[in-house]
């Protein structure tokens, strides 16, 4: 089936104020990488480090319909502007308000945000026709891209919102203008960017109220110690909260959350009606991550059957808690990758979890790296895994990392598997420790490189499907 249009080069003229240059066009997509570009879009030459017009000719050749651009033009249809990201973001508004029928979410938070978003957008899409994030497309490049791919038809979108600073969000929030909104906890990320540490973290989530329209919904997590703060701040929005966790009184209340053979079982009060349903994430923040979806899909008008029905079937995540079977000589281990990112409250929710575990005949074993972004107090937080490490139960851990030798030094020396300097070192002491029937979970911030290690891990893999 060919791809449906999306716009005209004389409706992105209008959108962005532009002047036409190489003759009119039509596009199917909206692109600002040729690498990922699909024929028919328009690709976006942004500005940056590497300067999107150098990669213009490389975008027409693969299939370009046309290219929004600073002068010079292209040898090609043009859109010419002044200014290529305020263009996007023009015709990010002026798709939003080509589609006035469109229930808008939006989701921000310190743990979960990325995997809740594609929860969320599972559901929308078995409830129509359906739009969202894609990755982690959440700053001030992925947000306006992301909105202005959004066709005219939408009946539902979900948009997933990011920050490292305090002022971030806000101008995003008024950009989507969301019906529904949701925090899913607040906690100790980017805390080196905030002087105040987790209260500016707070305030910088809470700016997502900024821009959630007049009697709209805000979905709040009812256990966190910011709980009062945000409610406070959504009611000043004129958004009225809905809320999800153990705590009595939520909206959608976690009553148990339980391993299951493909992942796990919650049961839950949502509404006042008694609900048990599976996941396949194994995750223990899972049973109010879940809760949050399911609160975001039904203020977007998704009901709850369909709601269960896409959580049942929504995998993890790469990095962000999917599972393989890795085969040794000797026999199988199981890697859970959490490689995509971390801080304190993901780190400690990940033990946690690993806890939750029975190694068949194996080890509990925790592979971390630096956790980035935690200013003055990033030792201190790194040494106080230990107490999640040692409530889980975990056998062996294994560190990588300055920061990390903070909890190397707090751990007892029957829990040391091992320590290196950096990611690619310990690589090489894990894979000489495991052994088959371990549990091996991989944690720590992308810079600091948890991914590649886990990557390398999973290439211990000696048969040829490697996937469980």
């Amino acid at each position: 089936m060919a791809p449906e249009l999306l716009w005209t080069s004389v409706e992105i003229l209008a959108a962005t104020g532009g002047v036409p240059a190489g003759g009119a066009f039509e596009a199917t997509g909206v692109s600002i990488d040729s690498r990922t570009l699909a024929a028919g879009d328009l690709f976006v030459a942004l500005p940056g480090e590497r300067d999107g017009r150098d990669f213009i000719a490389d975008a027409l050749a693969r299939g370009a319909s046309g290219v929004l651009t600073t002068p010079p033009p292209a040898a090609g249809p043009c859109v010419v502007v002044d200014d290529a990201l305020e263009a996007l973001r023009r015709l990010a508004e002026a798709a939003r308000l080509r589609a006035p029928a469109a229930r808008r979410g939006a989701v921000t938070g310190s743990v979960g945000k990325t995997s809740v978003t594609q929860a969320v957008r599972a559901g929308l899409v078995l409830a129509g026709r359906a739009h969202g994030s894609v990755q982690s497309y959440n700053n001030h490049i992925g947000v306006p891209l992301t909105l202005a791919r959004m066709a005219a038809d939408t009946q539902r979108a979900v948009f997933e919102i990011g920050m490292n600073h305090a002022g971030e969000i806000a101008p995003l929030s008024r950009l989507v203008r969301p019906g529904a909104v949701a925090i899913t906890t607040v906690g100790a990320a980017h805390m080196e960017n905030f002087a105040d540490g987790e209260a500016g973290v707070a305030r910088a989530k809470a700016e997502i109220f900024a821009g959630v329209e007049r009697g709209g919904i805000a979905i709040l997590d009812a256990d966190s110690p910011w709980f009062d703060y945000l409610q406070g701040e959504a009611r000043r929005a004129g958004a009225k909260p809905r809320t999800f966790g153990a705590a009595g009184g939520a909206d959608a209340r976690l009553v148990h959350f339980g391993p299951a053979p493909q992942g796990a079982s919650v049961s839950a009060r949502i509404d006042g009606r008694q609900v048990e349903f599976p996941i396949r994430h194994a995750g223990v923040h899972w049973g109010p991550m879940s809760l949050c979806a399911l609160l975001m899909m039904r203020a977007l008008d998704v009901d709850l059957e369909t709601g269960l029905a896409a959580l049942a079937d929504f995998a993890p995540l790469e990095g962000r808690g999917a599972e393989r079977r890795i085969r040794l000589p000797g026999g199988p281990f199981t890697l859970i990758d959490e490689s995509y990112n971390a801080n304190p409250i993901s780190v400690a929710a990940a033990l946690d979890t690993l806890g939750a575990r029975r190694a068949r005949g194996g080890r509990r074993i925790a592979v971390l790296t630096d956790m980035l972004e935690l200013g003055d107090e990033a030792p201190e937080r790194h040494a106080d895994l230990a107490r999640p490490i040692e409530a889980a139960r975990v056998d062996l851990v294994f560190c990588a990392g300055p920061l990390m030798e903070s909890l190397w030094r707090a751990l007892p020396p029957t829990r040391r598997g091992g320590y290196a300097a950096s990611a690619a070192e310990l690589s090489q002491i894990v894979e000489r420790s495991i052994a088959p029937g371990d549990v091996v979970m991989v944690k720590g911030s992308k810079a600091s490189r948890a991914q590649a290690l886990a990557a390398a891990l999973a290439a211990l893999d000696v048969s040829s499907e490697g996937t469980a």
